[in-house]
């Protein structure tokens, strides 16, 4: 693979898909994009396969000189694989997910959705900052689009909200991007990462780029945009929006405000904890009340990102895992839900909670899909949730116990608001006929969700084949960002080790004798066990 310009390949397969998509008639435009998504799916695996862990931080280095000092500049590291593997297979099943559900302008439609997967795997592959703005900001077009044209009957308003609110924040940051080009003498994000901007300048460029990443999470209170534009956006423009798009805030801090401005970032670990456990709270309680299926999973979202962005600001790699599993987790389990919603909306045309009940006896199929994801997103063991929630939380712990308290509590409400809305819709008495009668799944809603189901029972029993490639990437950060790092609350004191390992018994090792060699061996392995 070395040489073979693959990031390009995997950027240029959907740009070609968008083009044919304007020029030929609605079925052909569904099968073209089917195909380009699906062509970028197998170009995402190879990159996977090929990745060397442990190996060279950023690898499939590509570079071209545009103009001006900036660079056409691509490469990627563990953390932006795993988000553009997680963009490269929701594409194809949003692809699927809007194949009957779209009928007007679906060469457009088709289109749009292919230049935001151009555009999102532009952001995490791009290595040149002025590359990287681009990429970031020209990804709001297609989403105002898809919501504006397709949407509901409010499509209008919440276009243009979202548009603003994210436009408003990325234009700080591009005055500030300006700045660190001019001071550090190179865009190049490999070569700032490893610079030190003076303390004093850090605050102002941290606050610059808060303002774009904190609006993109969404975080509270800036976070009104998201339900509105949720509501109104067609099925395949939410899932990709909660799975890829509120990524990129994420993505930001852990690319730009961490490393980049490590004393700025623990100057505000306050600002970030003190949102991220109001977010939890309030935005959990508001997510009770809700009679829109689509709004309280929005609301959802906001909840599960504060417990990303505290985990990224925990100063240590096991918060960062932790956010970035929570990054994908939620990336899969949002996109699922908002795929439930879609298939019984695409039945009856109605969001409202109170128009279902008892689906189990006439949809039964779906009742176990949309189980599954309602156990993964409140964290049920052997989920990719749990894993996520778990290993954020552990790694807060060590910087905040009061947050992680706090953020526990978020939890525990997920667990209500989403077990009430599966009882409303799933469980008890059948009221509307028009419910009643609906038919359960067929062969292309399995397509949709069968792998989503697959991919988060497989991150929540074998989180490892995601956390390898990131790990040496997040402990790079965490040792750029250890210098930094503030003093917590939680004030942890390791313990004194037991001499012997607590199934040790006396006179066993060394014996020599068969079994009791093997026994001795036995309790070795087990000591070691115990070490680790």
């Amino acid at each position: 693979m070395e040489g073979f310009p693959i990031l390009s390949l995997m950027l240029l397969v959907p740009l070609v898909g968008a083009v044919l998509c304007m020029f030929v008639n609605a079925s052909t435009a569904r099968w073209v994009a089917l195909i380009a998504t699906l062509i970028d799916l197998v170009l995402g695996i190879l990159l996977w396969l090929n990745f060397d862990i442990g190996g060279a931080q950023w690898q499939f280095t590509e570079r071209a000189d545009l103009f001006a000092g900036f660079e056409y500049k691509l490469g990627i590291d563990g953390i932006a694989l795993m988000l553009i593997m997680l963009s490269v297979f929701l594409m194809p099943i949003c692809i699927l997910a809007s194949w009957t559900s779209v009928t007007k302008r679906v060469g457009e439609y088709m289109a749009a959705f292919l230049a935001m997967e151009l555009l999102m795997i532009g952001v995490f592959a791009a290595q040149d900052l002025m590359l990287f703005y681009i990429f970031f900001e020209a990804g709001l077009i297609p989403m105002y689009l898809i919501i504006g044209i397709w949407g509901g009957a409010d499509r209008i308003y919440a276009s243009f909200k979202f548009f603003l609110y994210t436009l408003l924040g990325s234009v700080v940051m591009l005055i500030a991007m300006l700045w660190m080009i001019q001071e550090a003498g190179t865009s190049s994000i490999p070569v700032l990462l490893q610079y030190d901007f003076p303390p004093e300048a850090q605050t102002w460029l941290w606050l610059a780029f808060f303002a774009s990443f904190a609006v993109k999470m969404p975080m509270w209170p800036v976070h009104t945009w998201l339900p509105a534009a949720h509501v109104q956006a067609p099925t395949a423009g939410s899932v990709i929006l909660a799975g890829v798009l509120l990524k990129l805030g994420g993505y930001g801090f852990i690319r730009f405000s961490l490393p980049m401005f490590p004393e700025a970032s623990a100057q505000f670990v306050w600002l970030v904890f003190g949102l991220s456990m109001i977010a939890v709270v309030v935005t959990s309680l508001i997510a009770l009340v809700q009679h829109d299926m689509k709004k309280l999973i929005a609301y959802s979202s906001v909840a599960h990102m504060a417990i990303v962005t505290a985990g990224l600001f925990a100063f240590n790699s096991q918060g960062i895992e932790g956010a970035m599993v929570m990054m994908l987790s939620h990336g899969l389990v949002s996109g699922a839900l908002f795929l439930c919603v879609g298939v019984i909306y695409d039945r009856l045309h109605t969001r409202e909670i109170a128009r279902y009940g008892g689906l189990a006896t006439n949809m039964p199929r779906y009742a176990l899909f949309f189980l599954l994801f309602t156990m993964a997103s409140i964290g049920l063991p052997g989920t990719s949730g749990f894993v996520a929630e778990f290993i954020s939380l552990a790694g807060i712990y060590q910087m905040s116990s009061t947050t992680t308290f706090v953020l526990t509590t978020g939890i525990i409400l997920g667990a209500g608001y989403m077990l009430y809305l599966y009882r409303r819709v799933v469980f008890g008495e059948q009221k509307n006929a028009d419910a009643a009668a609906m038919p359960d799944m067929n062969a292309r809603e399995w397509l949709m969700l069968a792998p989503v189901a697959a991919a988060v029972l497989w991150m929540g029993v074998y989180p490892e084949s995601f956390l390898a490639p990131m790990r040496s990437d997040i402990a790079a950060i965490e040792a750029r960002i250890a210098r930094a790092t503030p003093a917590g609350d939680a004030m942890l004191v390791a313990g004194t080790p037991n001499e012997h390992a607590a199934n040790y018994m006396a006179g066993e090792h060394g014996s020599g004798h068969g079994a009791e060699g093997e026994h001795g061996a036995a309790e070795e392995g087990g000591s070691e066990g115990a070490e680790h």
